[in-house]
């Protein structure tokens, strides 16, 4: 028989299943250290408490982000189609009730969150982190107005992210930190830009209340359309025809 055809006798199984362990033990030894040396020095306890708040003020953010940017719309919509109605004092009418279905959303706190300014020397992780304290103080004080049905899927949809964590490593989870704090940055500076164009329209409504019906129509018309050019409006309602 030739070499090949050599069955492996014991001392050989004895030698592979050492170096067998050998290796696990080696890999076993890696992870660790890729689990302790982490660049922020976290344990993965806490990368995972990190990663959690992230994604969960990310989801609560995304709805009030989502609200806003829906609510200025509609207003577009509904002012595009108010220029059908020829009656000066009709559309008077209907241009105050557009503009009150937005800036109610500012008597809402549970709906729209107030975001701090970032600080001119501060991080941004620094900043992001301390947005995400705002929005969960916001947060419990919406949880009220929630269904008990709601606040069960969010429990769960909670134990399903955090079990996802539970397989990786701690270098991994903090890298997707490092991606989930750059996109909620994003998404802060965003929903901010919106957030400030509803609090001004509240406040220029409020304030043209003092001028006569006539000079007060062309207001509320000046006050829609400035809105409609805003940069921060066109940056992400684009797909809206501008009048």
């Amino acid at each position: 028989m030739g070499k090949a055809d050599k069955k492996p006798t014991a001392q050989n199984s004895t030698g592979s299943n050492i170096v067998g362990k050998f290796t696990q033990s080696v890999r076993r030894i890696v992870q660790d250290v890729k689990d302790e040396g982490t660049a922020s020095g976290q344990t993965k306890e806490e990368v995972i408490e990190t990663n959690e708040r992230l994604r969960a003020v990310r989801i609560r953010l995304e709805e009030s982000y989502d609200t806003a940017k829906k609510s200025l719309i509609t207003l577009m919509t509904k002012y595009t189609e108010s220029k059908t109605t020829r009656n000066v004092f009709q559309r008077y009418n209907l241009l105050k009730a557009m503009i009150k279905e937005v800036i109610r959303l500012e008597t809402q706190y549970w709906t729209l969150v107030e975001i701090p300014k970032q600080e001119k020397q501060e991080t941004v992780p620094s900043f992001v982190l301390r947005a995400c304290g705002i929005v969960e103080k916001t947060q419990k004080s919406g949880d009220g107005v929630k269904s008990a049905t709601k606040l069960a899927e969010e429990e769960e949809k909670k134990r399903e992210r955090i079990d996802r964590l539970a397989d990786m490593t701690t270098a991994q989870i903090e890298a997707e930190n490092t991606q989930l704090t750059n996109d909620l940055y994003r998404l802060l500076k965003k929903y901010t830009g919106l957030r400030n164009l509803i609090r001004e329209l509240k406040m220029e409504y409020v304030n043209s209340k003092v001028y006569p019906i006539f000079p007060r129509y062309n207001i509320l018309k000046d006050l829609i359309k400035d809105i409609m050019h805003h940069p921060e409006y066109m940056e992400v309602c684009h797909e809206v025809d501008p009048v």
